[in-house]
């Protein structure tokens, strides 16, 4: 079975930060999958902070991983006092999904966001298999209407895919934590 893998870089961020308390090694994540069939297509989709250098220093680690990166720049929005961050790509995902149909027999969603449940439904419509990994805490109801068992909690795979060493171009490029953190500016929430 071939397998494309779709990764929303701001839910993960999120979902590690607020509710894992643990990083997912994103290599691990792949050799994961691995066991459902071969990994084609891997991408990673993020919104980009020109000001920040350690989150450009983890783009440049994603490839080493296996990954595209797929990412635009992020939009900093004032309303009065209040300055928002926006940089949602849940449009591109869905972009990338059907373009790439062709490719895979099953399409891997590495997100929870509501925004996918259509996107899913017109998946299963055309005959393609899918699973939705997400945490418990973060994952829609509507998406979990939608996969059923075709959901994985990345809880009960912690101990195949919790980041337990640094990759080596990460030690030659910089500070896990501070990578990590820097990740944050895919926020769609006031700062």
């Amino acid at each position: 079975m071939r397998i494309a893998v779709f990764v929303d870089g701001a839910n993960v961020f999120h979902m590690q930060k607020k509710h894992l308390g643990w990083a997912i090694d994103l290599k691990k994540l792949l050799e994961y999958f691995k066991q459902y069939g071969e990994v084609v297509d891997a991408y990673f989709y993020t919104a980009i902070d020109e000001t920040k250098e350690d989150q450009k220093k983890f783009l440049q680690m994603l490839p080493y991983l296996g990954y595209s990166i797929v990412s635009k720049p992020l939009k900093v929005i004032r309303d009065g006092d209040m300055i928002y961050h926006k940089g949602n790509l849940d449009i591109e995902i869905v972009l990338d999904m059907f373009n790439t149909i062709d490719n895979y027999d099953m399409a891997v969603l590495v997100s929870g966001d509501g925004d996918f449940e259509r996107a899913l439904c017109q998946l299963r419509a055309r005959g393609k298999q899918f699973l939705v990994v997400s945490s418990a805490k973060t994952v829609a109801r509507e998406i979990l209407a939608v996969a059923g068992i075709r959901y994985l909690d990345v809880a009960s795979i912690e101990a195949q895919v919790r980041l337990t060493t640094v990759p080596k171009p990460l030690l030659e490029i910089g500070d896990i934590n501070a990578i990590l953190e820097d990740m944050s500016v895919e926020s769609d929430f006031p700062v």
